[in-house]
C-alpha cells in the first residue's frame, strides 16, 4: 500500500506549505486546496484518507468543504482547524462529518494524533465553571458568523452592531 493520501483545504498559501512539507517529512501524499473550487476539481479523480480543512476560507466557509468531503466519502477523516473557534462551529463541523475540531495553533503533532481520535471519549472530564459573559458572546457571535457563512456585514446586522464593532471584537479574540 503506498503513502497515504492527505489533503489540505487552506487559503493561507504559506500556511499550507509549511503544513505541507510537515505531512511529507511524516510520509504522507499531500495535496493542497485553496477552496471549495479546488476541492470539487480534486475529488473528481480522488479521494483522500485525511482532510485537514481550515474553517474561514477567504469569502467563504470552511464548513461547505467538510460537507462536500463527508459526501463523497463517509471514511475521509476530517480534522477542522481554525482561529475563530467556538462551541457553534465546532457542533456543526461534527454534524457535517468531521472526526475532530482543532483550534490554531495547532501543529502536525496535534492534527496527527487526531487523525487517530476516530471515536469520542466520555471520559473526558466536564468542568464545573460556568460560561463568562464574554465568552457566552464570543460564541453568540461564531454561531451567527457561521449561519451568514462568514459574511461580518450580515453577522454585525444580525447581531445589531456596528461593523466595525464587530470587526475589532474578531480581531482582537482570533487566535492565529
Amino acid at each position: 500500500m503506498g503513502k497515504p493520501l492527505l489533503l489540505i483545504v487552506e487559503d493561507d498559501a504559506t500556511f499550507a506549505r509549511t503544513l505541507q512539507r510537515s505531512f511529507e517529512r511524516r510520509d504522507y501524499e499531500v495535496v493542497v486546496a485553496a477552496g471549495p473550487v479546488e476541492l470539487d476539481a480534486f475529488l473528481q479523480s480522488r479521494t483522500p484518507n485525511y482532510a485537514v480543512v481550515d474553517l474561514k476560507l477567504a469569502q467563504t466557509s470552511g464548513l461547505t468543504c467538510v460537507e462536500a468531503l463527508h459526501a463523497h466519502d463517509p471514511a475521509t477523516i476530517v480534522i477542522v482547524l481554525t482561529g475563530y473557534a467556538s462551541i457553534a462551529t465546532a457542533v456543526q463541523s461534527i454534524k457535517l462529518g468531521a472526526t475532530s475540531y482543532l483550534a490554531k495553533p495547532a501543529n502536525t503533532d496535534d492534527i496527527e494524533r487526531a487523525f487517530g481520535m476516530t471515536i469520542g471519549d466520555a471520559g473526558v472530564p466536564v468542568g464545573d465553571r460556568q460560561s463568562s459573559i464574554k465568552t457566552i458572546e464570543w460564541e453568540r457571535i461564531n454561531e451567527v458568523l457561521a449561519e451568514t457563512g462568514f459574511n461580518v456585514s450580515e453577522t454585525a446586522r444580525r447581531l445589531g452592531m456596528h461593523r466595525r464593532t464587530l470587526a475589532r471584537k474578531l480581531d482582537k479574540r482570533r487566535v492565529t
